[in-house]
């Protein structure tokens, strides 16, 4: 018998993991997202949650989802999966194998969820869900999330079929010319194919790996400048005068037809050179964009600074791209101890341009309080109500301090707040946070991603964004800082949430929140844009609460 108990505390205490590989193979990732890799939603027992909680678009003319997954417990791995989809009677589903099994042992076994449009013309947004059991205490759950646009068929056009008269009246000169021009469209596609394959293997040697070409950067810089400076030198000398730099108005110009003089201007003020940059780690990863740890040697300094740069990654388009950096520059300028505004850009590379911010031990808000909540080296680190009401002051001044520069912020959120150790708060633009933080931002089908369980009524209504809209915002924020980054609305579908509203519906308030502190939520989300406060009125509200509260301590 004691035996039999060690080897059942054994099994017990053995950690959790999913001992399989999901992903889609380089054919179903080139036709999905017309890029050359396969895509692991899982890998060795690792989950890839940016992977997962990006929604795919499936085009009209694909109707067939390919899936690979492996086995590698050794033991069978019983599965079981559904498809929800959000309007049935416009679209159904079928798979290839049945929705409960076994992951096939020692093989990979590619599986088929085909999908069956009805003639609309609509989007259809669906969900495959698979849960993976090793055994009752360890079961994996995943959710793949999919838009799948359906159309008539009239209103796309099919590859026509190109019919052979077999009758014996064709005569043998239009056999003749219909040869040569078999043999000239045989010739033709050849051509293409080659120059494909040219342009996608120049493609492919422009964009090295980021970290590699940072490292190598700073060195060759130098040995251009002819200082000597061999490889392991990574930056210039202080002496060393810096090159010509390579940031032109014409490159922006080619990235975004429409910018406008003043971020022009704004770029060729804080540009740098990329060889005095160094990438050293990746600290958020999305799609198409990448945050970094790195390095920045300034000239003249004798030791480089730490900076967050962030990235659009190689496969992201130019409006993405401009995108990056319109969003990275709207706080450009500004001074304000509760405000992040960026350190530097550089443009030299139009494929790959980035945006240096200062870096001093902060990380971002969102992820400090999921941290809190869900500590792995301990008890959840509850943060008391004196120290959020104190991160929302700190919060509400650099919101005050930018609506007297005459600015809104638009997103105001815990995703685009950094915080350090000592909860010193800092607001950050949004750049890159539709990509890292895909789950809060949503499309009511009019193709543009917006966070919107944390907008105004306005703002969902006619896009209208004032002081006021950040006001609201500015509640939800309290909100995730009394939840530790909760999710806002989390039972409201996205489109629902103008009617939601409207009809007087609010957040709940959290558990161990104060109700002089939910009461400043509540006023913050006022249907009316007058009855909303301001942020002078809201920091004196927080600052009294504050007072009241050290008297305690």
């Amino acid at each position: 018998m004691l035996w039999r108990l060690v080897i059942l505390l054994i099994v017990v205490a053995r950690p959790a993991a999913s001992y399989f590989n999901l992903f889609l193979s380089f054919a179903e990732v080139r036709k999905l997202l017309g890029l050359d890799g396969e895509l692991f939603y899982v890998r060795e027992g690792v989950v890839n949650e940016y992977a997962i909680k990006f929604i795919v678009p499936v085009p009209a003319l694909i109707d067939k989802l390919h899936f690979t997954w492996e086995n590698l417990a050794g033991r069978p791995l019983p599965y079981q999966m559904s498809v929800d989809i959000s309007n049935p009677s416009v679209l159904s589903s079928s798979l290839n194998i049945s929705q409960a099994g076994e992951i096939p042992i020692g093989s990979l076994q590619t599986w088929a969820l085909s999908l069956h449009c009805g003639p609309y013309n609509v989007e259809v947004d669906l969900s495959l869900r698979i849960t993976v059991s090793l055994s009752r205490r360890n079961i994996t759950s995943l959710e793949f999330k999919r838009k799948k646009i359906c159309m008539k068929k009239e209103s796309y056009t099919e590859p026509e079929e190109v019919l052979v008269a077999a009758s014996g009246s064709t005569s043998g000169g239009q056999i003749f010319y219909a040869a040569i021009g078999c043999a000239c469209a045989f010739i033709a596609a050849i051509f293409v194919l080659i120059m494909a394959y040219y342009v996608r293997d120049k493609k492919t040697r422009r964009h090295r790996d980021p970290l590699q070409e940072s490292r190598g950067l700073s060195s060759a810089c130098s040995m251009e400048r002819g200082t000597g400076v061999g490889p392991a030198q990574t930056f210039l000398s202080p002496e060393t005068p810096p090159p010509a730099s390579a940031a032109s108005g014409s490159s922006y110009r080619r990235l975004d037809d429409r910018s406008n003089r003043e971020l022009h201007e704004r770029i060729q003020e804080i540009t740098v050179q990329r060889c005095r940059v160094r990438l050293l780690s990746i600290e958020l990863e999305g799609t198409f964009g990448r945050v970094y740890r790195g390095s920045y040697h300034e000239e003249g300094a004798s030791l480089p600074k730490d900076v967050l740069v962030k990235t659009a990654a190689e496969h992201a388009s130019q409006s993405q791209v401009a995108l990056l950096l319109r969003e990275g520059l709207a706080l450009y300028g500004l001074s304000h101890p509760a405000l992040l505004p960026v350190l530097g850009v550089s443009i030299e590379d139009r494929s790959a341009p980035f945006l240096l911010y200062p870096h001093t031990g902060y990380k971002n808000m969102k992820r400090f309080l999921l941290r809190c909540k869900f500590s792995n080296e301990g008890p959840p680190r509850a943060l008391t109500t004196q120290e959020v009401v104190e991160m929302a002051l700190q919060a509400a001044k650099g919101v005050q301090y930018l609506h007297r520069k005459r600015l809104v912020h638009r997103d105001l959120a815990a995703r685009n707040c950094v915080v350090d150790d000592d909860l010193r708060v800092q607001i950050t633009d949004n750049a890159l946070a539709r990509d890292l933080f895909p789950q809060d931002y949503h499309c009511l089908g009019d193709n543009e991603n917006r966070p919107i369980k944390w907008l105004a009524i306005e703002s969902l209504l006619s896009k209208t964004f004032t002081t006021a809209s950040d006001v609201w915002a500015f509640g939800v924020l309290l909100w995730e800082l009394t939840t530790l980054a909760q999710q806002p609305y989390g039972e409201v579908d996205p489109f629902e949430m103008a009617s939601y509203l409207r009809e007087g519906y609010r957040l709940a308030q959290p558990i161990n929140c104060p109700d002089e502190l939910f009461a400043v939520m509540a006023y913050c989300w006022a249907m009316s844009a007058e009855e909303r406060p301001t942020f002078s009125q809201l920091i004196i509200c927080l600052q009294d609460f504050h007072t009241q509260l050290t008297r305690y301590v």
